[in-house]
């Protein structure tokens, strides 16, 4: 290999070889994680799901609007997807206060309408602080399954409702499904953390992935430069 410049051939090779260093660094399992030592991207990954779980938490907010339909009745008939989950279905509606009846797949709910929302805000409370061993013992089964059977029984009750024009009573359902029920299902066993505690390690973070980008664009530049490869502004023909 043929070197034009030895002193930027020789910076290049040392910002090379030291980005490849750091590289191996970020690879290996010397990071604190919440079951163990993980690698760098695992840390990343682990760090900004505990902040999205930190930003995630509505579930106060969306009991206050619930409250407003206590004592409101409702009354929805809907087909689950087994025989099965409209049994596990009864369990948790009747836990609820609601009048929960199987038939194979089809499951009839009556109740109020508000203390059944605010039962599924209970569960999804205890499941956003981790506390899912409480809602296993309270239905007897997973309580994620529990959580399953909450989403897919009031899902299939909004389109029944919306069916028969309840809006309302539609709205309220989808706000506790999507700020309630989902996120502290999809977060479920990951620690929470506020975005403001680690504003610090945020921002270093993002620093170091912009130096780190431009370390390795040095590198491959005075590498090339070192070698007698440069990129020069093409010159313009002259017309006769």
């Amino acid at each position: 290999m043929l070197i034009r410049h030895k002193k930027t051939f020789n910076m290049g090779l040392l910002f090379a070889v030291s980005f490849v260093g750091v590289l191996a660094l970020i690879f290996s399992p010397i990071f604190p994680g919440q079951k163990g030592k993980i690698n760098g991207l695992e840390y990343s990954d682990e760090l900004f799901n505990k902040l999205s779980k930190g930003s995630s938490y509505f579930i106060p907010e969306i009991g206050k609007n619930a409250e407003q339909f206590k004592g409101k009745p409702f009354s929805v008939t809907v087909a689950m997807d087994s025989a099965e989950a409209a049994k596990q279905a009864v369990k948790v509606f009747t836990v609820a206060g609601a009048q929960a009846v199987a038939n194979d797949k089809q499951l009839t709910l009556n109740g109020d309408l508000g203390a059944t929302l605010a039962s599924a805000l209970a569960d999804s409370d205890a499941m956003y602080k981790n506390e899912g061993a409480k809602i296993a013992a309270r239905y007897g089964f997973d309580e994620k399954e529990v959580m399953s059977v909450w989403w897919s029984a009031l899902n299939k009750s909004v389109k029944e409702l919306q069916k028969a024009k309840k809006i309302e009573e539609a709205s309220v359902i989808l706000s506790v499904m999507r700020k309630g029920i989902e996120p502290s299902y999809n977060f479920y066993g990951i620690e929470s953390q506020r975005v403001i505690d680690k504003a610090f390690l945020m921002t270093g973070l993002l620093v170091f992935y912009v130096l780190y980008t431009m370390w390795w664009g040095y590198a491959i530049f005075y590498l090339f430069d070192g070698m007698g490869l440069s990129m020069k502004k093409a010159k313009v023909k002259k017309e006769v």
